[in-house]
């Protein structure tokens, strides 16, 4: 396991199997020459496995993709100069994100920096403030001391790269010649690192849940909501059951962003509201409907709308275990440092439920919004982005992951993704929000499963070299793009309405995607009919990549939306005294 040919095989094996002995189990590698010792170290060790990928951009997203999937750290790799530059997006998604990522940058030795030696660049503290931790590494030495440093600080990576938030660990590695493992005379160390030597390595536990005395008088009684934002629980389910839980002791009603699992997990909760953006448009019933608590249990999600009224002075908790922020409307809020779960733990769900009439008034203008929703949307014949989500929804197979991608994407994920018992596994990149990486971090969250990603044609355009990743691909993914030839989400902002609007802000690009998917060999259809979506995705196959192209109107798209998320919103609640 451990490799004597000379001492940067020695040093990188160690560093490799201390890293194995705390839990990796994916290296993501980019060829170059600097990084040739831990390259050989990942690819020759027996029990991690390694994707080279070329674009440093792809591959610093298909590792993130998979770090979203297992929760544990993926390991990147990559030679020195500006090719660690390139996984900065990723790092700053994954900081945002709270995803754990090694990054190792391969570097030249300090005699060899800031004299033009070509490939060089100063890359301590590359990435900022935005790893959990970062250190640059000692030089290789052939010395038992000095390899227990190693060992340690390996380990302290792999810890700070979950505890007490997941996040980013940088590690510079620099590197003398020779790169290569060009045998040098024996090692003495040999005999010397036996099993004892990585005894120390263990994988850290998760910290413990703050204690915290529950509000139970400030909460019952009340007329409050719960909003279910933004999460990507471990386990879907106990995250789900924990909500409704809560949600029913208090009958509070949960706004459940798409974002969250609770919306495939209909049937735990009885008082799911999904149409909430629409409802919200009615002035009339959202100033009837202020209540008198919120309960935020993770981010916030996605709806303008929904936090438009949320910044009213209500009081809100918001239930999250990490130390961040969590209130971007600096209203009066209270942070429960403390997981859904946890506090579901102190619920007796044996206990006789009730439901209050406000909460009540909420269940009966969701029924009616979703049902006016449900009708548009069934009888709408042609292609249109508003339909797909609703579409997906009630299509794919149980526990299929799904990767939606920024802009117009989750937007209508959020309108008008349809609540469902098929426990759909819901993914997304919203930590900074950015286009860039989607088509990489789908293939890494489906790699050895099969799942789909729902973009638009500016996000995937924008991630094409992901497609350099399929010959290595092991899984499926289906990608629904939706083609309207620029980005939908600006025809939504006031500048849409400006000359200069089509060539800076939608910025069509035109390409044939037919042609493009070629090129790579990627399997391709267009989309001509609902009924053809539907059918090619109640079954995935179980390998290669697909696209299916669903050619839009995105003006007309951007029209149609406007127009009818107020009026599906509509009720005669909206002139009732009852609330």
């Amino acid at each position: 396991m451990i490799d004597f040919r000379n001492v940067n095989t020695l040093w990188a094996s160690v560093l490799v199997e201390t890293l194995h002995r705390c839990g990796v189990a994916m290296a993501v590698t980019c060829p170059g020459s600097r990084s040739t010792p831990l390259i050989v170290a990942f690819a020759n060790h027996p029990e991690i496995e390694v994707i080279s990928i070329l674009d440093e951009r792809s591959a610093a997203f298909f590792a993130l993709g998979r770090a979203k999937k297992t929760a544990l750290p993926t390991v990147l790799v990559c030679t020195s100069g500006t090719a660690g530059a390139n996984f900065y997006p990723a790092v700053v998604e994954a900081k945002k994100s709270c995803i754990p990522l090694i990054i190792l940058t391969a570097d030249r030795p300090p005699e060899l920096r800031n004299c033009h030696a070509g490939q060089t660049i100063d890359q301590v503290k590359l990435y900022g403030n935005f790893p959990n931790w970062q250190s640059e590494l000692a030089i290789p030495e052939a010395d038992l001391g000095m390899l227990r440093y190693l060992r340690q600080n390996i380990i302290q990576a792999w810890q700070h790269s979950l505890l007490p938030t997941p996040g980013v660990v940088h590690l510079n590695v620099p590197l003398r010649e020779p790169l290569a493992p060009i045998e040098q005379p024996q090692l003495a160390l040999e005999t010397q690192l036996t099993e004892d030597f990585f005894a120390a390595t263990a994988s850290p536990t998760t910290l413990n849940c703050y204690s915290l005395s529950l509000p139970w008088n400030d909460w019952e009684g009340k007329s409050g909501i719960i909003v279910a934002g933004l999460a990507q629980p471990r386990d879907p389910q106990a995250y789900c059951q924990a909500i409704a839980w809560l949600s029913q002791r208090l009958s509070f009603p949960v706004l459940a962003e798409a974002l969250s699992p609770v919306r495939n997990y209909a049937s735990l909760n009885p008082y799911l509201i999904t149409t909430y953006d629409s409802i919200l448009r009615q002035e009339i019933a959202a100033q009837k409907l202020v209540p008198e608590v919120v309960i935020q249990i993770g981010e916030l999600p996605t709806s303008k709308v929904l936090r438009s009224w949320l910044e009213a002075s209500v009081p809100r908790w918001i239930i999250d275990r990490r130390i961040d922020n969590f209130d971007p409307l600096h209203g009066k809020t209270i942070h429960l440092r403390n997981s859904i779960e946890q506090i579901a733990r102190n619920i007796d769900p044996s206990t006789d439920y009730w439901l209050s009439n406000y909460c009540r008034h909420w269940c009966e203008l969701e029924a009616k919004t979703r049902t006016q929703m449900n009708l548009t949307l069934k009888l709408l014949d042609e292609l249109h982005e508003a339909k797909a989500a609703w579409l997906i929804s009630q299509t794919l197979p149980p526990n299929t992951p799904i990767f939606l991608a920024n802009s117009m994407t989750v937007r209508y994920a959020e309108y008008f993704w349809q609540p469902n018992n098929s426990r759909i596994v819901p993914y997304f990149s919203r930590g900074a929000n950015g286009i860039d990486g989607t088509l990489s971090t789908a293939l890494g969250i489906t790699y050895q499963d099969a799942g789909v990603l729902l973009t638009g044609d500016l996000a995937l355009l924008h991630d094409t070299n992901g497609f350099l990743i399929a010959p290595k691909f092991r899984g499926h993914l289906t990608i629904v793009v939706i083609n309207n030839n620029g980005g939908g989400i600006f025809e939504m902002l006031p500048i849409a309405d400006f000359p200069e609007f089509e060539e800076y802000f939608a910025t069509p690009q035109s390409v044939n995607l037919a042609q493009l998917c070629a090129a790579y060999n990627i399997e391709y259809q267009q989309i001509t009919s609902w009924q053809q979506l539907e059918g090619l995705l109640k079954n995935l196959p179980t390998a290669g990549i697909r696209v299916l192209e669903l050619i839009c109107d995105r003006r007309a798209d951007a029209d149609w939306l406007n127009s009818n998320l107020a009026r599906f919103g509509r009720s005669e609640l909206d002139n009732s005294d009852q609330v």
